[in-house]
């Protein structure tokens, strides 16, 4: 039986690994490489599916652990699936909310069945396993299902990070066999910065003939160069014909720099989460609305950008919304941030196909330095 999810490979860079493909999936195709925007508890913060369409938003994301909290996934299932339910038509992946879980400290306890934890809501005892992950992905109706995995915080010892990646093996198994919902199961690799941990799993995750393959365990408190580093060294091992997810990253020049290795899909909390703190990214790098510079300024936060906040708004105006913690702000700052994180995929594909990737990647790094890598928030939101 063929999956619902499959790859097309367009092209690839001939001065990198970057390539040029399409993901079909039950609710549409979808061009890559892409950035696909975050939709925690079933909303993208501050952004309506209006929004999101507006600003040619392809993929957003759900995460299990939360909408598995609340409302639940059978209730979702009930009101006709995550798509009807958010009144988003296009395709949803849902994470597995082994990362959430994992990163809830003493609050879990992990067994070789399951995962035993608490409720970040009211501290209620709950039980994750893959099956579960796999039930509540199911009731959602997801087009990209994640595979339920055990992420460790870096820096983690061998020993700590081998058994992690023999148990995520071990649960990916009991995914494929459990999983009965519309969608297609992706794999996540761990390792860590363990280069010989990373190939060993990577070649028994892809032993498995699954529509995609994941680069889990990164951003999660390495340096900037080793994530980087390791997430290059995997891509080259994962399947040529196989979509390739680097979750959880990250700023533009991560975002540039992966595409150089290989990798086709990406997403990360950061556009809407800097917006809501006044931080905002444009062509000529960050810009911070804050500043009393900006008070008078009745110029468009990015010149470059055909965003609705920038064809309508001035900087002043922005400012004046931040600092009079007005609800609107967070709205209009967060359709630009998107916006330009959509955008610079847009200029990579577009890029790819005239042959001028290494232009975009040049310019993407002159406006952004590169920084150390920051850590993944619990919430993911």
């Amino acid at each position: 039986m063929s999956s619902p999810v499959s790859f097309e490979l367009l092209a690839q860079d001939p001065a990198s690994r970057a390539r040029r493909g399409r993901l079909h999936t039950p609710h549409g195709t979808v061009q890559t490489p892409m950035f696909m925007v975050v939709g925690t508890q079933g909303t993208v913060k501050g952004l309506a599916p209006d929004d999101l369409r507006a600003i040619r938003t392809q993929v957003v994301l759900g995460n299990t652990y939360h909408l598995m909290l609340r409302p639940g996934g059978a209730r979702v299932r009930e009101l006709g699936g995550l798509h009807r339910f958010m009144a988003w038509d296009g395709p949803i992946l849902t994470d597995s909310g082994g990362f959430q879980v994992f990163s809830l400290g003493d609050l879990r306890e992990i067994t070789e069945q399951a995962v035993i934890f608490r409720s970040h809501h009211d501290g209620s005892r709950h039980l994750m396993s893959p099956e579960v992950s796999m039930q509540v992905q199911a009731d959602l109706g997801s087009d990209i299902v994640m595979a339920f995995d055990e992420c460790v915080r870096l820096p983690a010892t061998g020993p700590e990070v081998q058994a992690a990646c023999e148990r995520t093996t071990r649960w990916l198994d009991r995914c494929v066999a459990s999983y009965r919902g519309p969608g297609s199961i992706f794999g996540i690799v761990q390792g860590g910065l363990d280069r010989e941990l990373r190939a060993a799993h990577a070649a028994q995750i892809t032993a498995r003939p699954l529509a995609g393959y994941a680069i889990g365990g990164l951003s999660v408190g390495e340096g900037k160069d080793d994530m980087h580093d390791i997430c290059a060294f995997t891509a080259a091992l994962l399947p040529h014909d196989r979509p390739r997810y680097l979750m959880g990253v990250g700023t533009p020049d991560d975002l540039v720099r992966g595409v150089s290795a290989g990798v086709d899909m990406f997403d990360c909390v950061m556009p809407t989460r800097n917006a809501r703190n006044g931080t905002l990214f444009t062509r000529a790098g960050r810009l911070s609305i804050k500043n009393a510079r900006y008070a008078t300024d009745p110029g468009p936060l990015d010149p470059a950008c055909a965003c609705y906040t920038c064809r309508t708004f001035s900087r002043a105006y922005l400012r004046h919304l931040y600092h009079a913690e007005e609800l609107l702000v967070h709205r209009l700052l967060s359709i630009h941030n998107v916006a330009y994180f959509l955008d610079l995929m847009t200029r990579v594909r577009d890029a790819l196909e005239a042959g001028t990737f290494t232009d975009v990647l040049q310019e993407t790094l002159t406006a952004y330095p590169p920084r150390e890598a920051g850590v993944r928030g619990v919430s993911s939101v």
